[in-house]
């Protein structure tokens, strides 16, 4: 590794629903987080890890900054304002637009207090026109000293080389983290669940996907050929009986969406078994809410 080579950690802060998980997965060019419509698809923070000649850049994809409504509200707040604290530089992601909402304004306060280089990363431009992008960007410029401002669309991949550049001029010299071929620090088992997860969100009405979990009970190796005992965790009979649908339908559609991008990562055929089951409250469970992997001590 020569001297010139540069490594250090991103993370990625916004609002929820801003495009934080599809630019990661689109830097890395592999699909690691989860990505879906609805707010608070992150829970975790997800690493990845983008590699090149001139440097290493280990991303920390956060769940999105908002009001906590429960325990697994009050972690995946926790966890983000942690990461804050513990990277080389932030990318602040918002949308192009020159209203700046409490939400905003409250990560903006957040990341004044720090001494972090912050890149604010103007995201989805495809949705609006050149000329309103230059007023946008003024408004923010108002609100603070950004190290640098940057727009890319995460979706069709525009300005995103131009975005890494400025990244690696924060990071600081010194040897890769990972070796050049690991893309994240995510367990498989992790993954798997985020994924199935990924699609009861996007299959599922508005009022159940912030009350599931997935657990991963068994995945085991054949010779060409993956078995995996998944089950759904809700928090009602009722969001029981919609997740499994009429004769099993919807569960079927959410398994045989969710083998399709298992297969892609695992680079194998897949035997996906679905279960549903209730766990009352479960947001609220010291105990369930660390049994489903969030856990405090992530961000202490």
């Amino acid at each position: 590794m020569n001297d010139q080579y540069k490594s250090g950690f991103a993370a990625l802060i916004g609002r929820p629903n801003v495009g934080k998980s599809t630019l990661m997965n689109n830097l890395i060019g592999q699909k690691i987080a989860i990505t879906s419509r609805k707010p608070q698809t992150t829970r975790n923070r997800i690493r990845t890890v983008y590699t090149s000649d001139e440097g290493q850049i280990v991303f920390t994809d956060t769940p999105g900054i908002h009001k906590s409504k429960n325990k697994l509200g009050e972690y995946m707040v926790g966890t983000a304002e942690s990461a804050i604290r513990e990277v080389d530089v932030i990318l602040f992601l918002v949308e192009p637009t020159d209203y700046i909402g409490a939400g905003e304004k409250h990560i903006i306060e957040q990341l004044s207090k720090q001494n972090t280089p912050v890149i604010l990363v103007i995201n989805k431009i495809d949705m609006v026109k050149k000329e309103e992008l230059l007023h946008f960007i003024d408004v923010y410029r108002k609100e603070m000293d950004f190290a640098e401002i940057v727009p890319v669309s995460a979706l069709k991949k525009e300005n995103t080389e131009e975005l890494i550049s400025c990244i690696m001029k924060y990071l600081p010299y010194g040897p890769a983290f990972y070796d050049e071929d690991t893309v994240t620090d995510q367990p498989q088992r992790q993954i798997v669940a985020e994924l199935i997860r990924e699609k009861a969100l996007r299959c599922l009405d508005e009022e159940i996907p912030h009350g599931i979990a997935v657990t991963i009970e068994k995945m085991k190796w054949r010779k060409d050929i993956v078995d995996i005992d998944a089950t759904i965790i809700c928090e009602r009979e009722s969001h029981k009986g919609i997740i499994i649908g009429r004769q099993g339908s919807m569960l079927k559609k959410i398994g045989t969406e969710a083998r399709k991008d298992i297969e892609k990562m695992l680079g194998s055929r897949v035997n996906l078994q679905l279960w549903v089951k209730v766990k009352k409250d479960w947001r609220d469970s010291d105990f369930l809410l660390k049994n489903f992997g969030y856990n405090q001590k992530d961000y202490e």
